[in-house]
């Protein structure tokens, strides 16, 4: 298919031609391999080495088992990387880590046995990678290399290849975030780094090994987690590498440039503060955030951190893209020790997006993001829930002056009609039917206004945004002096969205006989026998397919074929009794134990009577990314005797 040997002589013969000068000894073998190597050669045949597999596989009930010693839950799709000739490449290698000191005590893992992983991922102008998972140790086995295309979008497609001093110019840095995935497939975001990779432009020979210390997230911030050891490569070579004094005069304007725009930014929004505060001595209580903390720790004003983001072909619809948001799991940042303050931690969207986990906060930046993306006026708003509990969701203002809050950790939509509290007491007033308290400010990318209303409840709140009495903004040129595009900040781009790594059918029937395994141990420690009602599993399917369509399209349909079904397979003198229940996690045990504490479907699980038959049937809906979403219903059906 890829006409290796063909390759092969051309490379041998130009090698040949390179090296044998007159004055040059024989070529060994490892020469030619290593010629070969350097064009990525055997890379490709390696990768381009597939077996090939029954198409029916799907069909199967679990993944056959892997034969190395831990499970590789996301098996790299090995694309073939068409290297363009014309395009100039960062090849950057990861060889190694060392003084993971957390895990100094790790035995190492036995064959067969699954251990806890690290896996790298990288984002650099609109390209994502990511690396084989490693077992966690303290020297991590990392042996990656990745090919990353240097192109200046703004030259054109066509252009020719980017220079050095071209490339001096690209100041987007290589975002690295390191997940650690331990044995129940739980995620971790061990730590968030951005390398600056332009010093490989100043090598002698257009090659620099860099040795990165990565610091800890969160409350770990200032503290060093491990060192990764980095080879950077020019690829195709350069012509005519750069001087150090030049890129370190490069990387030290820019820093002075960026400083300089963040402390302007700092006096403008004291001063914006000070002008809200005289409007009323109240306001000082309000949840008006200018600047929030990142995963590592650094102040980022609240802006930069949506910007419109197009799911290109993964999400069709606004509501869609609110689905996918809910189907990443929430989980608080976390603090060491007690105490009931919350860590702050607006994680970078790369840090979100690979862990599939985050605060509130992050869900409904991203949901922001995605709805500027689909078009409409979006913002994301910060208030308080039920019992003073801070709180973030989004907003979005129809043209017709509709406006509408979204819960991005649920995927719900609410009207919102504000009530007018100088109505006399006949007027009926519209009943809330969101969780929102009170709402201090909302934001996107491009604007701020802090609610000045003189109540901060959302239901007397009015959103007149043009209306400087209700709503006092910040200056747009303000903010788009720190907020990118236009800013060369420290503010790292937007990765895009990558379709989904989990094959639906296949998780579905693993977590389908993991739950049938747990049901039957479960009723033989209750001295029951357990028999499966195939056909009465299959004929659930409906339900949660259009449970799921009701959450993300919010129609409902179907429902009167599952019902006439349900009866069918019921026959008369029978009690049905079904339980569906939804997560947006795939571990198997963790879904039943909450299946328990459900008295309504412990009565299922736990069902006694007479011809007693049982049926559970799962199907999981993956979103972009590593998001799904898992139905699982359990039903039964027995003569009822009584």
């Amino acid at each position: 298919q890829m006409d290796v040997h063909g390759r092969i002589r051309e490379v041998l013969a130009e090698t040949i031609r390179e090296e044998l000068a007159p004055e040059h000894q024989q070529l060994s073998t490892e020469d030619l391999i290593k010629a070969l190597r350097q064009r990525g050669i055997i890379d490709d045949v390696m990768k381009e080495i597939k077996f090939v597999t029954d198409v029916n596989e799907k069909e199967r009930t679990s993944a056959p088992k892997p034969s190395t010693h831990f499970v590789d839950r996301e098996p790299p799709i090995l694309k073939k990387t068409n290297i363009d000739p014309t395009r100039r490449y960062l090849y950057l290698q990861v060889l190694g880590g060392k003084a993971f000191l957390e895990h100094l005590q790790e035995p190492e893992p036995l064959p067969g046995q699954i251990c806890s992983t690290f896996t790298l991922c990288l984002h650099f102008r609109n390209q994502r990678f990511r690396s084989k998972p490693v077992p966690c140790a303290c020297e991590p086995d990392f042996q990656d290399g990745f090919l990353l295309e240097v192109h200046k979008d703004s030259l054109g497609d066509g252009s020719k290849m980017v220079d050095a001093t071209t490339m001096l110019s690209i100041c987007d840095p290589v975002h690295m975030v390191l997940i650690k995935t331990d044995t129940f497939g739980e995620t971790t975001l061990v730590a968030s780094y951005f390398l600056e990779w332009r010093s490989v432009l100043a090598a002698e020979n257009g090659i620099t090994n860099v040795a990165v210390e990565l610091l800890g997230v969160g409350t770990e911030s200032k503290v060093s987690v491990g060192v990764l050891n980095i080879r950077l490569e020019m690829y195709p070579q350069l012509n005519k590498t750069l001087s150090p004094e030049i890129t370190n005069t490069q990387f030290t304007l820019e820093r002075q440039k960026t400083a300089e725009k963040e402390r302007l930014f700092l006096v403008y929004a004291k001063q914006w503060w000070r002008e809200y505060l005289q409007i009323r001595p109240t306001h000082n209580v309000r949840l008006v955030k200018i600047f929030a903390q990142d995963e590592n720790g650094a102040k980022r004003p609240v802006c930069s951190y949506v910007r419109p983001l197009r799911a290109g072909r993964l999400l069709d619809t606004a509501r869609q893209a609110a689905r996918f948001v809910s189907a990443v799991a929430y989980e608080r940042a976390a603090l060491i020790g007690g105490g009931s303050g919350k860590q702050e931690q607006w994680c970078s969207l790369l840090a979100f997006l690979c862990t599939n986990k985050g605060d509130c906060e992050d869900h409904a930046n991203l949901l922001c993001s995605l709805l500027l993306g689909f078009g409409l006026e979006a913002f994301v708003c910060v208030g308080t829930k039920a019992k003073g509990v801070p709180h973030t969701w989004v907003v979005t203002c129809g043209t017709d002056g509709t406006v509408t809050f979204w819960e991005s950790l649920t995927g719900h939509r609410y009207i919102h009609r504000p009530i007018n509290p100088d109505d006399p007491p006949a007027v009926e007033q519209p009943k809330a039917l969101y969780p929102y308290r009170t709402i201090g400010c909302i934001f996107n990318h491009q604007k701020f206004f802090a609610n000045c209303q003189p109540s901060d409840a959302v239901e007397v709140c009015v959103f007149d945004l043009h209306d400087e009495s209700k709503w006092k903004p910040m200056s747009g040129e303000a903010i788009k002096s720190v907020c990118p595009p236009g800013s060369t900040s420290s503010v790292p781009p937007f990765p895009p969205l990558c379709a989904s790594t989990i094959d639906a059918a296949v998780t579905s029937n693993e977590i389908e006989l993991q739950l049938r395994i747990l049901v039957s141990e479960h009723r033989k420690d209750l001295g029951l026998s357990t028999v499966w009602d195939e056909q009465l599993s299959y004929v659930l399917s409906p339900a949660l397919a259009a449970y799921e369509l009701e959450r993300s399209a919010g129609v409902c349909a179907g429902n009167e074929e599952f019902q006439d079904a349900v009866r069918r397979a019921v026959p008369d003198g029978h009690t049905f009794k079904g339980f569906p229940i939804h997560f947006v996690h795939r571990n198997a045990r963790r879904a039943f134990a909450t299946c328990l504490r459900s008295p309504f479907c412990e009565e299922i699980i736990c069902c006694r009577g007479d011809q007693v038959r049982l049926a559970v049937r799962v199907r999981v809906f993956a979103y972009p990314e590593s998001a799904c979403a898992v139905w699982i219903m359990f039903a039964c059906k027995y003569r009822s005797v009584l």
